[in-house]
């Protein structure tokens, strides 16, 4: 079955979700939520920066400014380091 998928494939997918659930907790609550929000992880769906400003009663532009800053923080090499392995599979 060509859709099936292969445990090694599987452990790498339960690996990365970990990692991936570790380095966004490493930011603060509201960082990791709009990035949860605006980039769909863990949801059904990515949402709008219009769309995540009504959850936290902010303007799109604020939500702008909180997006970049938690992505800035997961650029450091700190943080970067444990997701850049999986660029390679």
């Amino acid at each position: 079955d060509k859709n099936a998928v292969l445990p090694v494939d599987a452990a790498i997918q339960s690996n990365l979700r970990e990692t991936t659930t570790r380095v966004l907790a490493s930011l603060t609550p509201r960082e990791e939520r709009v990035l949860r929000m605006r980039f769909g992880i863990g949801m059904n769906t990515d949402h709008t920066l219009e769309e995540v400003g009504q959850q936290f009663s902010v303007t799109r532009e604020r939500i702008r400014q909180i997006e970049a800053k938690a992505l800035r923080k997961l650029k450091h090499p700190s943080r970067s380091r444990k997701l850049r392995s999986f660029l390679d599979h």
